[in-house]
């Protein structure tokens, strides 16, 4: 199976999780609901990859100059990486969610840098956003907590994202790692990738103060 397909069942395995509950519980798939689920569900899968960076970071600086070296002679190494075929049963295999970092380094140096604002912030994230994006999820598809709880968790796992994602495309620009890039994959594999994290994060923002106004889930079509 591709990597790409792989990737879209594991984010469909966990969205279904909150889809089913949410209509087993009797309420309706109203889109801010569903655009947050598939959020969570992405950044679910992300999560686990960041596990990977961490952990597998050998594999990912050792991998590395395979990557530079296929883009050096003209490959798309994203494309490469994301239409490999990989069975079924390594789905979940550590060596190859580390690879997507090693492939990205191409991209963006400091997946390759423990001391870096990317491997940091990415790292981080895995620690800091798993347990309340799970948390969120559930409580989103079907309301176990109080919505003001709810909220507050919100406002602070959201704002973060903001934060935390507008540094780093920052950080491309102020560091001169964009140099080395063409517009496209700029565009491409460096912008457009972070632009769901932030207008979700906003999004994320205006559905938690909501929560905290309204001290219900009715933004959310409860």
């Amino acid at each position: 199976m591709p990597v790409w397909a792989i990737a879209i069942v594991l984010i469909a395995l966990i969205l279904s999780a909150g889809l089913l509950t949410r209509l087993g519980s009797g309420g309706t798939l109203d889109p801010a609901y569903c655009a947050l689920a598939l959020f969570f569900s992405i950044n679910l899968l992300i999560c686990y990859w960041e596990a990977c960076l961490f952990g597998r970071h050998a594999n990912v600086e050792q991998r590395a100059p395979y990557w530079r070296e296929r883009r050096a002679g003209g490959s798309s190494v994203a494309v490469e990486f994301l239409t490999a075929r990989v069975p079924l049963g390594e789905a979940l295999s550590t060596t190859l969610w580390a690879d997507v970092w090693a492939m990205y380094s191409v991209y963006d140096r400091s997946y390759v840098d423990r001391g870096s604002w990317g491997f940091n912030v990415d790292t981080a994230n895995f620690v800091v956003t798993t347990v309340p994006s799970v948390l969120l999820l559930a409580t989103y598809s079907d309301p176990f907590l109080p919505a003001m709880v709810a909220g507050v968790i919100g406002v602070a796992l959201f704002w973060q994202w903001l934060y935390a994602t507008s540094v780093y495309v920052a950080s491309i620009f102020i560091a001169g790692s964009h140099t080395h890039l063409s517009r496209r994959e700029l565009y491409l594999f460096v912008l457009a990738p972070n632009l769901p994290w932030l207008a979700s994060a906003v999004l994320g923002m205006y559905v938690s103060v909501r929560l905290i106004v309204d001290g219900s889930y009715a933004i959310l079509g409860v």
